[in-house]
């Protein structure tokens, strides 16, 4: 059947306000948090019912549990139990980590025995009636430990330093041509180190979980990007079915890479409700979320970049440390996308781990592209300075129609037509040549740019859409609402597949009770599920089509093919019509429905297996790249006397593909590259030791109103037919990528001076 076309169609590419907007913004939107149990109205739960849980965590990063003194916390009113490793330990089977084949964030089990693998680890969980109780008890909790000499980052004494591909069984260097030999002729050459440090996502939604047993039922109320990962994983970890394991999450209040798949808390949780009889709640501390959930290591890299006196690239190493914890196998690689951005001749990566006392990273959004492309970007303008050449010429130069490392063409590279409407956006051209010859008043001014890039993901998807007789169609998915938009897309979608207004579509996702669908990450979410809804949408139409057709109904003997969906109706060529409702009432009065289940080109059952197990399984292109682009512009004021830096603007140029809703893809570019001015200027974790000192929101710094001036995204057309069916290509972790190098880069172009090391703050100028 022919797609509807109706005066509804033509949704899909126009903006549209968030139809879950509303709800955020007046309240009526149902966090985790805010959830109870099934079949218990608000009004009916008793108080009582529900306890509450608080944590202790411990003040040394290696070591063992001599003992624990109880007395003082027993004491306090309202105290329902105190669990430590002494009830708990064999009670949790492990369960690996989610990159490594396994469910959980991290493989470390806490209150699994009396050994203490990082600060901050859990080593008791205090639930009480009361959230107060609970605090107080917690803080009662005495223990008395053997400390351990204890490794925090690169370069401690007992730090272990793991090649990659001694840690990941698929992971391998990249070694092509000789850039050794390329280095030792070079006409021009930059050498030189970058870092990033330590980050926290710091999402305003706490790492909370909400559990209830009913009988042998376990339901879980926790926001999570993983909620599969997480019924999958809790199951295994606790001998369960996972058909009795049910997690609802809803829409989650920020994760950017956090909340990632199975918390180590969230068993000890379940565990204390069914021990207890009773609903238990943890909301952790702010600063208890900096070691019981994920972050991005600090990262450093070794850049050796070579080109002839034209400036085309003959050489590039690339050679990156990232911290990891002792006990997962987690590493994020980067120097596939670096070592494949511009064409050169001879390229070799070596990446390594550094393993520490430390809780395991995770991804934290454009995970791996934030940190290794803040390096080579760094390296790219220090090279067009060492030629006298304009950065956006020199990357001109070097741009290429196939990737330099696999051979493989892109499917479509818009890098320097990025770079061309960003440069007309941003006025490019009154940027003066030489660092430090622009003023305003008291101020230096330096413009910088860098390149935006990440590869295309897309993963396996099941949905379920619902058509009734009223005209009404109900989406339901087991994906996450991070804040996206996804919602508004998919009630956007399957208006426009069924040929009905955007107000008749409603949305459900985050519960496990749903098909299932994969992580929230990657930049995936639209790729997957878009994909998904397009096939539902495509099956509805084809049963409704030969329904309308067969003997004795109103379109008998049309072509099924040829019918279209306008109006609510079914509309042959001839311009005979039926009422939708009634297309509906022939195949089911109670209405119709349909199971899409998706699959990536060349994945296959593969692909559903993994989904259906919980386990991650995102895919990349196959016989050809596919990458979205941007191109990053900053303008920088340095104050001559003070070093106080500002951005009084940034702008972006971004091709990714088919863009669906302009108004949600400009938010969030918007929004990423403001997160990107604070990676450059702001965010940093601070460590003394293996502690994080500035662990809560007064000491992190982030962006604020009073940081931010002019932010602009401009969408770049990106029609690329190659990538997928759809055309698309995902683009929410691509608005924070180059940021941090465009601002280094103005800074220099600024002062002449050349920054190395992130967060760049007031001393670095002075």
């Amino acid at each position: 059947m022919a797609e509807a076309d109706t005066a509804t169609s033509g949704i899909l590419g126009h903006p549209h306000i968030r139809v879950e907007g509303r709800a955020k913004v007046t309240g009526a939107a149902r966090y985790a948090s805010d959830r109870r149990e099934d079949g218990a109205r608000e009004s009916d739960l008793a108080h009582s019912a529900l306890a509450h849980a608080a944590l202790v965590t411990s003040p040394i990063a290696r070591g063992r549990i001599r003992d624990f003194d109880l007395h003082a916390a027993r004491a306090v009113p309202d105290l329902l139990a105190i669990f430590t490793h002494r009830d708990f330990a064999g009670a949790v089977a492990p369960v690996g980590h989610l990159m490594a084949g396994g469910h959980a964030n991290s493989s470390h089990l806490p209150l699994g025995s009396d050994r203490i693998a990082y600060h901050g680890q859990i080593v008791a969980l205090v639930v009480a009636r009361t959230q107060e109780a609970a605090t107080r008890a917690a803080d009662l909790v005495r223990a008395t430990y053997e400390a351990e000499p204890a490794s925090a980052t690169f370069d401690d004494p007992g730090a272990e330093i793991v090649r990659f591909a001694d840690l990941k069984a698929h992971h391998e260097d990249i070694a092509r041509g000789d850039p050794d030999a390329a280095w030792s002729v070079a006409e021009a050459r930059v050498e030189a180190r970058y870092e990033t440090p330590a980050q926290h996502h710091n999402p305003i939604e706490l790492f909370t979980t909400r559990c209830a047993w009913d009988g042998g039922r376990l339901t879980v109320y926790e926001p999570s990007r993983y909620i599969g990962a997480v019924q999958h994983g809790l199951a295994a970890q606790l001998g369960l079915d996972p058909a009795r394991v049910r997690v609802v999450s809803g829409p989650i209040g920020g994760h950017f890479g956090s909340k990632f798949a199975l918390s180590q808390h969230t068993a000890l949780v379940a565990l204390a409700a069914k021990r207890l009889g009773r609903p238990v709640s943890l909301v952790p501390t702010r600063r208890q979320c900096f070691t019981i959930a994920n972050y991005r290591p600090e990262t450093r890299h070794d850049i050796r970049l070579s080109a002839d006196r034209d400036g085309r690239f003959t050489s590039l190493v690339h050679e990156a440390d990232v911290v990891t914890s002792r006990f997962d196998p987690f590493a994020m690689e980067g120097a596939d996308v670096t070592a494949s951005l511009y064409a050169c001749p001879a390229i070799r990566t070596g990446e390594r781990a550094v393993r520490v006392d430390r809780n395991t990273p995770g991804p934290m959004r454009a995970p791996p592209e934030v940190p290794y492309l803040f390096a080579l970007e760094s390296a790219v303008d220090e090279m067009a300075c060492r030629l006298g050449l304009d950065p956006i010429e020199l990357r001109r130069r070097n741009d290429t129609a196939q990737d330099p490392v696999s051979g493989k063409p892109f499917s479509s590279r818009p890098l320097m037509a990025c770079f061309d409407a960003g440069a007309a956006a941003f006025d490019w051209e009154r940027r003066a040549t030489p660092p430090g010859t622009m003023r305003k008043g008291e101020w230096w001014v330096g413009l910088g740019c860098a390149a935006s890039v990440r590869p295309v993901k897309i993963a396996a998807a099941t949905m379920r859409l619902r058509l009734s007789v009223d005209g009404s169609v109900e989406v339901g998915c087991a994906h996450h609402e991070i804040g996206n938009g996804i919602t508004t897309l998919l009630a956007m979608g399957a208006a426009e597949g069924l040929g009905l207004p955007v107000e008749r579509v409603r949305v459900q996702l985050g519960d496990t009770a749903l098909p299932a669908a994969g992580l929230s990450g990657g930049s995936s979410t639209t790729t997957s599920l878009m994909h998904t809804l397009a096939l539902g949408c495509a099956q509805l139409r084809d049963r409704l089509a030969r329904a309308a057709v067969a003997p004795d109904r109103p379109l008998a003997g049309h072509d099924p093919a040829g019918l279209r969906l306008a109006g609510g109706r079914l509309v042959a060529a001839d311009g005979r019509a039926m009422p939708l409702a009634e297309a509906i009432a022939l195949l089911d009065p109670a209405g119709v429905e349909t199971v899409a289940a998706f699959t990536p080109a060349g994945s296959g059952e593969a692909a559903l297996e993994a989904l259906r197990g919980g386990h991650i399984g995102l895919s990349p292109g196959g016989d050809r790249v596919t990458w979205a682009f941007g191109a990053q512009f900053a303008e920088v004021h340095v104050h001559g006397e003070t070093g106080e830096i500002r951005v009084p603007r940034l702008t972006g140029a971004f091709a990714a593909g088919r863009i669906l809703n302009p108004l949600t893809a400009r938010s969030q570019l918007v929004g990423g590259m403001i997160w990107g001015l604070g990676s450059a200027l702001l965010e940093e974790t601070v460590l003394d030791g293996p502690t994080y000192r500035n662990a809560d929101l007064a000491e992190y710094l982030v962006p604020t109103a009073m940081d931010i001036d002019a932010v602009e995204a401009v969408l770049v057309p990106d029609p690329d037919e190659a990538v997928n069916p759809l055309g698309l290509k995902g683009l929410g972790e691509l608005g924070i990528i180059g940021v941090n190098a465009a601002i280094a880069n103005a800074v220099h172009h600024a002062t002449g001076r050349r920054i190395r090391r992130l967060p760049i703050r007031i001393d670095a100028m002075l």
